[in-house]
């Protein structure tokens, strides 16, 4: 053997890639697709109206403003963040709206007042996080609470109503479709190609995966948080004051417990919850899945309270199944 053959390392063969069609199956917004599927099967065995498309966007219509805020949610836990505040800031964020017209504030100035207190709580949230390097779970859980306390302050245990005219999003259609249904689908698709299409979207992938390298790597990663923290505090407010038009009436308990869907429907899109990974589609197709279920388990008349442990349990599984299947598609 000669001096250079002897130098040479000797290079392992490298294990063989999968098959493409076994890496579409593994992934979790397939698994997703299949639950829905299921879900719509055995749904449309307990009533006969599953099988009308007409009705089943009419169902979503009572969970688009949870989904819209999702979608953003996604993109946040993907980065490496949470935020669990979304639901209180609906509710201060309409309590806000609903107070200003009722105090004769011109309508346009109302809507404003809404969107921009959204905006300024979600700018809090960013800087307690990005600023003050306080963990994300523990400023939010704390602003849930300020955001829903200081929500009860202005509207009291009484119900604000909204003008007659500005009720009814839920019923206006576009080409046959529910506007709030039209706005999620577009708003997911907008997101898809950000997130998925653009350089933006994936420095928010290297974000979550791992920050100081990103920060190495010249990625502004203190920037990309904050606008996302932003963007969900305006997209909470949006969906706060859609929330007001549907019901026609705002209370401080508006959204409650709007948190746990909201996070549900992420993580069983398959969004990692360690940051790094998911998409936009997993959480569309689980916004759906999670109103065949819900809307499925009101026909079957089963409890609130049931419906909620079941929701519970949906969550759970789902951080476990993402987290086999992001560690199978690791090895």
């Amino acid at each position: 053997m000669s001096t250079i053959e002897s130098a040479t390392p000797q290079v392992q063969d490298a294990a063989p890639a999968r098959p493409r069609w076994q890496t579409m199956i593994i992934r979790p917004e397939t698994m997703t697709l299949i639950l829905l599927i299921i879900g719509f099967c055995g749904a449309s065995l307990l009533s006969p109206y599953f099988l009308d498309v007409n009705y089943i966007l009419r169902s979503f219509t009572l969970s688009a403003e949870f989904a819209m805020v999702a979608l953003v949610l996604t993109m946040v836990i993907i980065a490496g963040e949470i935020d669990l505040s979304p639901a209180a800031n609906m509710a201060l964020s309409a309590c806000l709206f609903a107070w200003a017209q009722q105090s004769g504030i011109p309508m346009p100035i109302a809507i404003v007042i809404g969107l921009a207190s959204g905006l300024l709580m979600g700018l809090i949230n960013a800087i307690m996080v990005i600023r003050l390097q306080i963990p994300s779970i523990i400023v939010t859980i704390g602003t849930l609470t300020l955001y829903r306390g200081l929500a009860q302050v202005i509207a009291g245990d009484k119900s604000i109503r909204v003008p007659e005219w500005f009720i009814g999003i839920n019923t206006v259609l576009v080409f046959g479709i529910p506007m709030p249904v039209l706005i999620f689908v577009v708003l997911a698709i907008v997101l898809g190609v950000v997130l998925g299409g653009t350089i933006y979207g994936r420095q928010i992938y290297q974000v979550g995966t791992n920050e100081i390298a990103a920060n190495h790597a010249g990625i502004r990663s203190k920037q990309i948080k904050f606008v996302l923290f932003l963007a969900m505090g305006l997209v909470s407010a949006v969906a706060g004051l859609m929330t007001a038009s549907r019901l026609g009436s705002v209370r401080y308990d508006l959204g409650l417990g709007g948190e746990l869907q909201m996070v549900l429907m992420a993580m069983l899109g398959g969004t990692y919850i360690f940051g790094g990974r998911g998409s936009i589609l997993g959480t569309f197709l689980a916004a759906w899945l999670l109103v065949i279920v819900a809307t499925g388990m009101t026909v079957a008349n089963v409890l609130p309270a049931v419906q909620l442990v079941v929701l519970g349990v949906l969550l759970i599984v789902s951080i476990i199944t993402t987290n086999l299947i992001y560690s199978r598609t690791q090895r």
